[in-house]
């Protein structure tokens, strides 16, 4: 007889001590739910309250290891990454986090902190509000298709930054961080936006630069717009304003003459109201005043040359240095009186002046082009002697008559009466402006600068004509009594 036991003796023990084990364990688990105490032991499964965005409190930091412990909602924790925290957590610190999945060999929820990009980019892991990574791969007139892990979504135009792109094919190829604003798990939908993440991360630098940002600050800042009256720049979270009158010392430019959109500029703060959170720019104030010097550097009787920058019709402004002008009135334009600027320059035409006045505290200075030359008026006399004859250019014509130009400053008036032998109707039978002439002069008033001339009589020396000669005058003989004449 064999020492084995027989099959059927080995099936008859099992048994026995199957039976024996069950009937411990209904005595261990007498009067006890066994469902409850399964749910209870084991990690709760991602639950609807525990998707998307959740609140929770850090109970444990570990920076070598980047891991920040995050007690959520029903006891359960979540793990989430020091290095993606926007703002650096502290013990107790209640922090908003995006529950992603749970790890069952953790046994511990991963979590995105608000505002980073996730680590997951599969369809059950997404949440509307998860920011995730993505790469622009193609665009359509609505906006940009973005490829996010395997998944392929879609940013509409105005989703795409904070401000109106034109072309939105600057973003192709681009890495982007995005925020998914909705998603349709059965067709394969998935909508993001980059601007909400833009907006989000704005509202934290705004928040930190209103702490920080005082009165008297000279920061950088890029132009976010340009108008007709000023330009806005951004200082990192802050919009601000530099008005027209806070651009530059040269009152004569515009706004887009001085700043276009995406310029770094270094801007002083005028003003700044926390509560409404307006703010106030000086792009001048953040440069040396070009009339701090003036007086010194330019006192009254220097001589200098100056561009002309803008014409009116009471004078024009000249420009000595960027940021310093003064006027060239109508009077000081020439020695001879012209009623309109254009006669005497051009925008743009650099002439030689004269400083007669100097205002610093006003931001004023007044030139003369006519004294940086002598007078040609005060020996006229001697140079246009009476009945001299000379060459001269038409400049104007009116019905009475045609005025000459002799030299620079030096013109005359030839009466119709003096155009022509004969009887002139028109002064255009005999004249058009630009002719050059021989003229003669006929008189010279130096005190009112007017000279008559004439086109008659011209060639050779002039002989004044016999009537024109003065002949002595008879003594008239008076009788006296007696017949005697005195």
């Amino acid at each position: 007889m064999s020492d084995t036991p027989s099959t059927d003796h080995k099936e008859k023990f099992h048994k026995a001590n199957d039976e024996g084990i069950e009937a411990q364990l209904d005595q261990a688990l007498a009067g006890v739910d066994v469902e409850n105490l399964l749910d209870s032991n084991a990690p709760q499964p991602l639950a609807g309250k525990l998707r998307g965005l959740q609140s929770g409190s850090v109970q444990q930091i570990d920076i070598q290891k980047d891991i920040v412990l995050v007690e959520l909602s029903g006891k359960a924790q979540g793990m989430a990454r020091f290095s993606q925290f926007l703002t650096e957590p502290k013990m107790f610190d209640v922090v908003e986090v995006v529950v992603e999945r749970f790890d069952p060999r953790e046994g511990l929820y991963q979590l995105t902190p608000k505002g980073a990009a996730s680590n997951s980019t599969d369809w059950d892991s997404l949440q509307v509000g998860s920011v995730v990574e993505g790469v622009v791969n193609g665009m359509n007139k609505g906006g940009l298709e973005i490829k996010i892990g395997q998944i392929r979504g879609f940013m509409p135009a105005g989703q795409i930054d904070l401000e109106f792109h034109k072309d939105i094919s600057v973003f192709l190829a681009q890495k982007l961080l995005v925020e998914v604003t909705q998603i349709e798990r059965d067709s394969k939908k998935l909508v993001v936006s980059r601007r909400k993440v833009l907006e989000r991360e704005r509202g934290e630098l705004k928040a930190k630069l209103s702490l920080e940002i005082e009165e008297g600050q000279t920061r950088t800042g890029k132009v976010r717009s340009v108008t007709d009256f000023g330009a806005f720049v951004d200082l990192g979270g802050m919009d601000g304003l530099i008005h027209i009158s806070e651009m530059t010392y040269n009152r004569q430019l515009k706004p887009a003459d001085i700043v276009k959109v995406g310029d770094q500029v270094e801007v002083k703060i005028i003003k700044f109201d926390r509560e409404s959170g307006k703010l106030g720019l000086s792009l001048k104030q953040s440069m040396s005043d070009p009339w701090k010097d003036v007086e010194s550097k330019y006192p009254v009787g220097t001589k200098v040359t100056a561009r002309v920058v803008k014409i009116e019709s009471f004078g024009a402004f000249i420009e000595v240095e960027e940021g310093v002008q003064g006027l060239l009135p109508l009077s000081e334009m020439s020695w001879q009186r012209i009623r309109n600027p254009n006669q005497a320059v051009q925008v743009g035409q650099t002439i030689p002046l004269v400083i007669i006045a100097v205002d610093p505290a006003g931001r004023r200075m007044t030139f003369s082009s006519k004294q940086a030359a002598p007078d040609p008026w005060s020996d006229a006399t001697t140079r246009y002697a009476k009945h001299s004859v000379h060459d001269g250019k038409i400049l104007r014509i009116a019905e009475f008559g045609a005025f000459i130009e002799l030299e620079p400053n030096v013109e005359g008036l030839a009466h119709i009466s003096e155009l022509a032998d004969r009887r002139v109707k028109t002064v255009n039978e005999v004249v058009k402006v630009g002719d050059v002439v021989k003229v003669r002069v006929l008189d010279v008033n130096t005190e009112q600068r007017r000279m008559s001339l004439s086109l008659k009589n011209t060639e050779g020396t002039f002989v004044p004509p016999p009537e024109a000669v003065k002949r002595p005058e008879k003594k008239r003989k008076i009788p006296l009594k007696g017949g005697l004449e005195f």
